[in-house]
């Protein structure tokens, strides 16, 4: 007998991805697996129950449904473990090292959570990394808000009214949201700079047509993982004087920069906002996480001394459709390295990915970094 899927409607505030898409269910089907889905889970995706049914999904009524024909759940955002049953597998997005409650939940429940989030950056598993997928489209909306929100144009324009210069637009990070920022600004026209802790990216700054902007931070900013490691108090404190000269110049920052499992790191204060010019917008893609500008407010646009900093949430989730087939390859792939070729779903510990992307398992919490949050949290006996 072959794996059993299932698939939810997300309820989420504002979600509106939907884990598995139509085309997506071909591979699940090369797997021998069967799919339920709940009724309307693609409708925000613009996928109609009917597109599932003809690729033999099985619509359900609703989400009990769901839970009673299925073993494993592919998700968006893991939901609260109510009415899981023990032994039930669920693979999304749980955040375990910001809310490794959730995991504890799951824990009682009996059940097992897989995190998308935990993925390893290794080349193997490039075609799981959910991760980049959304941030890749994070970047590329949060340019498109700047140029709504922005009191003048992106690019140069040449009119019988003389000549329109174009926009300067900075980008402080340069993973993948950063980088297709970058090249999102370009293509719209704009004067484009680029930051990154990380000197080792300027290559790939300059290579999208930007400017790599010089800020001096002492020892590189490379940490684990690919990612921009924690910077000392002395270290930002330099970088923002620099920083500070740098906004003065530009219509339009973008911020992206984060460390996982981490509150998001200031990199522009209050007094670097006075510093730019009223009518500057910046948009801050790690307001779910605190925020890189110390006036952003989560879900809010601030207007302060004249400088409209954005703070938008879930930014993939503005582009569900191609959102939602990015993701779908991603975590079938996923699935698809826990199921062997006869289609049994299993859990084998010595491959690195299913071990660092493990969080719990059959209600034991297996990851070790989630275990020290939780015992960090633990009232002393």
């Amino acid at each position: 007998m072959g794996l059993s899927i299932g698939i939810l409607k997300e309820r989420f505030p504002g979600e509106r991805r939907v884990a598995v898409t139509p085309k997506v269910i071909d591979l699940l089907t090369k797997m021998n697996a069967s799919v339920s889905i709940e009724s309307g889970a693609g409708v925000e995706s613009s996928i109609a129950d009917a597109d599932y049914a003809a690729k033999d999904a099985k619509v359900c009524a609703n989400a009990a449904e769901v839970l009673a024909n299925a073993d494993i759940l592919l998700t968006v955002r893991a939901p609260e473990p109510a009415g899981l049953r023990k032994g039930q597998v669920v693979i999304g997005f749980c955040d375990p090292l910001s809310e490794p409650q959730l995991a504890a939940k799951y824990a009682q429940a009996g059940a097992t959570l897989v995190s998308m989030e935990l993925v390893p950056r290794i080349t193997r598993a490039q075609s799981m990394d959910a991760l980049s997928s959304m941030a890749s489209i994070a970047g590329y909306k949060a340019v498109l808000l700047a140029a709504v929100e922005l009191p003048r144009l992106f690019p140069m324009m040449t009119t019988a009214a003389g000549t329109v210069a174009p926009a300067k637009v900075l980008v402080l990070g340069a993973g993948v949201a950063g980088l297709q920022a970058i090249a999102t600004a370009r293509r719209l026209g704009a004067v484009v700079s680029g930051y990154d802790v990380r000197s080792a990216v300027k290559e790939q700054i300059e290579s999208l047509g930007a400017k790599f902007v010089n800020i001096t931070i002492g020892a590189g900013g490379e940490g684990q993982g690919g990612y921009a490691r924690q910077l000392t108090d002395e270290e930002i404190h330099s970088q923002r004087e620099q920083m500070k000269a740098v906004l003065k110049e530009q219509d339009v920052v973008i911020t992206t920069a984060a460390v996982p499992g981490r509150k998001a790191p200031i990199l522009i204060t209050r007094d670097m906002v006075h510093a730019m010019a009223p009518g500057s917008v910046i948009v801050d893609i790690a307001a779910e996480r605190g925020g890189n500008c110390e006036v952003t407010k989560a879900g809010e646009t601030v207007i302060e001394r004249g400088v409209h900093v954005m703070g938008p949430m879930n930014l993939p989730a503005t582009a569900p459709a191609h959102a939602s087939q990015m993701y779908g390859r991603n975590i079938v792939t996923l699935l698809k390295n826990m199921t062997t070729k006869e289609g049994a779903f299993v859990i084998d510990t010595n491959d690195e990915i299913t071990r660092d992307s493990l969080v719990v398992r059959d209600g034991e919490i297996v990851n070790e970094r989630v275990k020290a949050l939780l015992g960090a949290a633990a009232p002393a006996s």
